[in-house]
């Protein structure tokens, strides 16, 4: 009754470890689950899990555990297992099966193989096993190796269990038919397990792929931008942690598990999507009359025509008789002058944090100075164009309103394709995270115009990274990369004024957020010491 007893207890105990092994996630401690799982329910001492390779030509070692010798290699021991041991091979160098090893024949034929004591064991090779013997003081007796097959009966693994022992009297003995059942059990849940979590592994993987492929589609339109979708998520994450660690305020019952990380991950990889749909020409935009080249040049070449008309001008004059020496001064000055508004709009041109009105006023007044004959239409026009006085006016940066406004359709456009996607109840967020970066908690930020409580943390913390990436990167065309003091004033006047979240930039400041990336990503020039209060 008492071996009956314990029998039942063992299969209750392997429902429940059927049912865990469902649930977990990380390939890593997934596999150490199976391992110490087997162990419990075979009452072994030690125990090893291998995979297959994916050559299928050898046996890689996973898990290693052996509790009287305080062994643990690999899964969440911090201790890595690749150094430790070398993969066994199937098969020998002259193609033959490698039957020798316990643990290869048993993936090579699928069995399982259930030894009394290895010390007399015939048709194994053990001289490894007597070898670690020797050197530790251990008694390898007793071994289990059970193959691991998925749904498609493949070999995927081997579970080999060593040395079982007697829970009252501490005794080593042979693996009863009953463990036997019970690690076979146990191995095809685990197999099931396992390939269900690696086939997900491979499905998020082509799935990041994709996401990849868009920021590369992204990247090759504008190499200006490729970089922030890279650099946002990273940021984010890292402030998202920051969050979950504070125990104060408002953030101290936020908190996130690995279902929520992988969410707001890829809600991060995704945030700027929609910029597939801006023209480069926009996105790119260097200088105030850039479009597909800057028309700077054009500029330049209807001065040298001015030059030229007043250079004939002054010898025709002298030609009719006129003198000399006041036609050459009078051509001279207005030389001069053509150079000088030449270089002024130039320099106006390149753009900046701010026009003065005075220069706005100077760019239309050369408009209406200078005359000049459309040699198309032959016909005297103004010297700029309507747009290109337009664009030289812009009082700050390099866009004109029409263009900040393509270039905002961006997070539009990234909410239709996020909206449009049959997302997973694990990732049904993503659109909301990504798609709210641009809003502000004072409800006048875009498209929607929400404010702090109509917005989830992930969201506001992804509008903070979003910003604070923007000031310091160092690959945009129209502006500098801002040392880490600037762009955290900015960012402080920001959280003032409701544009970011104030709590998540306490944190962001408090807990150094800034800092971690900033050794990460920015350049050592940019990093310095912020005036900013840090507890």
């Amino acid at each position: 009754m008492d071996t009956m007893s314990d029998l039942f207890k063992r299969f209750e105990q392997l429902n429940e470890i059927g049912a865990s092994l469902s649930s977990e996630r990380e390939i890593g401690r997934l596999l150490e689950n199976i391992l110490l799982a087997a162990k419990a329910i075979t009452h072994a001492d030690g125990g090893t899990l291998y995979r297959i390779s994916e050559d299928q030509k050898s046996l890689r070692f996973e898990i290693v555990r052996t509790d009287s010798l305080n062994i643990a290699y690999g899964g969440t021991s911090g201790e890595p297992i690749s150094a430790k041991f070398k993969d066994l091979p199937l098969y020998r160098e002259d193609g033959q099966e490698n039957n020798s090893l316990i643990a290869a024949y048993s993936a090579i034929h699928a069995r399982t193989v259930n030894i009394a004591d290895a010390y007399t064991a015939e048709g194994f090779d053990f001289s490894g096993t007597r070898k670690f013997d020797q050197v530790t003081g251990y008694r390898s007796q007793s071994f289990l190796t059970v193959p691991m097959k998925n749904h498609e009966n493949e070999i995927i693994g081997v579970l080999q269990l060593i040395n079982a022992i007697d829970p009252d009297s501490g005794a080593v003995h042979e693996f009863s038919n009953a463990d036997q059942r019970l690690a076979e059990s146990l191995a095809s849940q685990a197999a099931v397990a396992l390939t269900n979590r690696l086939l997900v592994k491979q499905l998020e993987d082509l799935f990041e792929a994709f996401i990849t492929l868009i920021n590369l589609a992204i990247d090759e339109k504008s190499p200006y931008t490729g970089g922030h979708c890279q650099r946002v998520p990273s940021l984010t994450m890292m402030l998202a942690e920051a969050a979950v660690a504070t125990t104060e305020g408002s953030l101290a019952s936020f908190s996130m598990n690995d279902r929520d990380r992988y969410e707001l991950k890829i809600a991060g990889l995704l945030h700027d999507c929609g910029k597939v749909t801006t023209p480069v020409h926009v996105v790119d935009k260097a200088t105030k009359l850039q479009t597909i080249f800057d028309r700077i040049q054009m500029i330049d070449t209807r001065f040298e025509v001015l030059r030229r008309d007043a250079e004939l001008t002054m010898l025709r004059a002298v030609m009719a008789g006129a003198d000399r020496a006041s036609s050459e001064q009078d051509w001279q000055e207005k030389m001069r002058a053509i150079d000088a508004d030449r270089a002024f709009l130039r320099r106006v041109n390149i753009g900046g944090e701010a026009m003065k009105p005075e220069d706005q006023e100077h760019v239309r007044q050369i408009s209406k100075n200078y005359r000049w004959v459309n040699s198309e239409a032959g016909v005297e026009t103004d010297f700029l164009t309507e747009n290109e006085v337009e664009n030289l006016t812009i009082r700050a940066g390099t866009l004109t309103q029409s263009e900040r406004e393509t270039i905002n359709y961006h997070i539009v456009a990234t909410i239709k394709m996020l909206e449009s996607l049959p997302w997973p109840k694990h990732l049904k967020h993503v659109p909301e995270y990504a798609g709210g970066h641009h809003e502000r908690m004072d409800g006048k930020g875009y498209p929607k115009g929400l404010k702090r409580d109509e917005m989830s943390v992930q969201a506001r913390i992804m509008g903070i990274a979003d910003i604070f990436e923007a000031l310091t990167a160092h690959d945009r065309p129209y502006k500098h990369a801002m040392k880490i003091s600037e762009a955290l004033r900015i960012l402080g006047n920001f959280s003032n004024n409701g544009h970011v979240d104030p709590d998540l930039y306490d944190v962001f400041v408090k807990q150094k957020v800034y800092l971690q990336y900033a050794m990460n990503y920015l350049d050592p020039a940019q990093i310095d010491e912020p005036d900013v209060p840090q507890e």
